[in-house]
């Protein structure tokens, strides 16, 4: 393999490792990809509920991003939860300051199991701080629909929901389908055109840290250098793959197999 990729995952900590930091960093391991983290928020969760949030200073997230960025530059970011102004204003300033290539944004607001992850009030602060700052933000349908503020019923609705953010400020949104009914079609808009990714509804509750996984993947296979579109086709198939063999642990829902391609037949060059 060539000169390893890095990547940077900005984002809350998961101490039952299906989602957030800890899902990030598998899916980037998973990806070939070295990873490093700025832990934004301490999260006690399990599969089946968030028990506490603390969040990390302002002041220790600039720290943990300079750190990054003073000594190995990644070639991608991805942001996940946020939950509060302070965080976001902190996180936005060294995004703006360091102008990083590749920046994927989660705007994560809740857990798998409906748990709050983001402060209801903070939904502004993320549409005037962070969201402008976007090559690619990646809400599912509740997420996009507090965002633009429209109700989503189907694709058309996915469709104008997403040229709708798009007048916010990103580079290009992906409002993935996976709360709908039947296949889950997710729908990217880059500014002139819409592109459907669409996979077999897999009947599982075990997709715990999926949008997490997905979006990093996204982030991974940016750094490795494909185009938006061919990121997320190949980045739809990996997360596919990780909850088809998701892992029935927990009473909750379960997290998905973030290395069972890998465990099957190596890591291989795409």
């Amino acid at each position: 393999m060539s000169q390893m990729k890095k990547a940077l995952t900005i984002a809350g900590s998961d101490c039952s490792g299906g989602a957030g930091i800890q899902a990030d960093l598998k899916t980037f391991s998973a990806h070939g990809i070295f990873g490093m983290s700025a832990i934004v928020s301490v999260v006690a969760e399990n599969t089946a509920r968030v028990i506490d949030i603390m969040d990390v200073s302002p002041d220790m997230i600039e720290k943990q991003i300079d750190a990054v960025f003073e000594d190995i530059p990644p070639d991608a970011v991805k942001v996940g939860m946020l939950s509060q102004p302070p965080c976001m204003a902190a996180v936005a300033g060294k995004l703006r300051q360091y102008h990083p290539a590749n920046l994927v944004i989660d705007p994560v607001m809740y857990a798998k199991n409906g748990c709050p992850l983001m402060d209801p009030g903070s939904v502004d602060a993320l549409i005037q701080t962070i969201l402008p700052l976007a090559d690619l933000l990646t809400p599912n349908i509740p997420e996009a629909e507090k965002i633009s503020g429209m109700k989503i019923s189907d694709v058309a609705g996915m469709e104008a929901a997403a040229k709708e953010i798009y007048k916010m400020g990103c580079k290009g949104i992906l409002v993935k389908g996976g709360h709908s009914e039947g296949d889950a079609v997710d729908v990217l808009y880059d500014g002139s055109q819409f592109y459907h990714f669409t996979a077999k509804r897999i009947p599982t509750k075990n997709t715990h840290g999926t949008g997490c996984t997905y979006s990093s993947a996204i982030a991974s296979n940016l750094a490795l250098g494909y185009p938006m579109a061919q990121a997320v086709e190949l980045a739809k198939k990996y997360v596919t793959t990780a909850i088809e063999h998701a892992l029935a642990f927990g009473k909750g829902c379960g997290p998905t197999h973030h290395f069972w391609d890998v465990y099957q037949h190596g890591l291989s060059e795409k």
